[in-house]
């Protein structure tokens, strides 16, 4: 693909042009801080976004790159978050051990997402983006899990199959929705259309975190190449998982969540080694777990700083293709 415009970089991306493309951001939980340090990376080689897509923390990063921001915005954002803060629970909950065990049975969930759906939304609607009619038609699109019908979620256009304007789409409910950690934060409730007479049993979905079911979806651009979308396709992962302490198993709770962060290290994985490396950034997470939202400022910098690192070492060989 040739490149979009003739500008000469600086900051070690000499004589790199600048180049549009598609991106996806995988999911990861807290480790998503990593992405937005190879977004900075990405930006001083030259590189910008067109489509953009992403699975629960990557979600979050591609709606901040489809409502305008750069990637000082991303960083700022972040040093300005405490992501302890989304960990709450009512007073009813907070009593030792009987209260989260009392709150999964009722929720479904150790936490609502309430503070987090509430914390993307004032971000988003700072940058005059509310709905999915706010963004360009085809701009973002986010990844979730409908475990009622076990099937996929392409948001926005997903949701018509609910009787729902995609258009008219809350963009941070939709991130609520491919957020939500099974067990971990409360899943989304969305109710489904009643079109014909007969009764259904499950008149609810219950829609969690995209990545049960495809948590770095690559395939998403890859048959959407056209001449309006040129774009080649970037992935951003981040990666090194098994460097990190075994998970300590001591009830169903913390067995759960040594499940699903185990399928999250090998989700997609055969798919992207045989198809996708040479077009995969990836970050080292530092041995950061998805569920670590009380990372310190220290440790939060040294993982922006690890996507830096290795979006600049990306870059200095890529080149999309002529």
């Amino acid at each position: 693909m040739k490149a979009i415009a003739k500008r000469t970089m600086s900051k070690g991306a000499a004589d790199m042009q600048h180049t549009v493309v598609n991106a996806v951001f995988e999911g990861g939980g807290v480790k998503g801080i990593a992405l937005a340090g190879a977004v900075s990376a990405a930006e001083r080689c030259g590189v910008s976004f067109n489509r953009i897509a992403g699975t629960s923390s990557g979600s979050i990063v591609a709606a901040l790159l489809a409502a305008g921001c750069n990637a000082a915005e991303l960083k700022a954002i972040i040093e300005g978050t405490p992501f302890s803060s989304f960990l709450q629970r009512s007073p009813l909950f907070r009593a030792k051990l009987i209260g989260p065990a009392v709150r999964l049975m009722l929720r479904k969930g150790l936490y609502s997402g309430d503070s987090l759906e509430q914390w993307i939304s004032g971000v988003l609607k700072s940058k005059g983006i509310r709905i999915f009619a706010d963004l360009p038609p085809g701009k973002l699109q986010i990844i979730a899990s409908d475990i009622t019908n076990g099937k996929l979620l392409v948001l926005p256009q997903d949701i018509e199959a609910y009787d729902l304007d995609p258009s008219q789409f809350p963009v941070a409910r939709a991130i609520r929705m491919s957020t939500s950690i099974p067990y971990f934060f409360d899943p989304v409730i969305v109710r489904q259309p009643q079109r014909y007479k007969v009764k259904v049993k499950a008149k609810s979905s219950y829609v969690v975190d995209g990545g049960l079911l495809s948590n770095f979806p690559l395939w998403l651009f890859d048959h959407k190449q056209t001449d309006n979308n040129p774009y080649p396709v970037l992935g951003f992962q981040t990666v090194g998982r098994s460097d990190a302490q075994p998970h300590h198993i001591n009830g169903p709770i913390t067995m759960f969540q040594a499940m699903f962060e185990t399928m999250l290290s090998a989700h997609d994985q055969r798919y992207i080694e045989q198809h996708n490396r040479a077009r995969t950034i990836k970050i080292p997470a530092l041995g950061v777990r998805t569920t670590q939202f009380t990372i310190t400022p220290e440790m939060s910098l040294e993982l922006y700083n690890s996507g830096v690192s290795a979006g600049e070492k990306f870059f200095k060989t890529w080149r999309p293709a002529t």
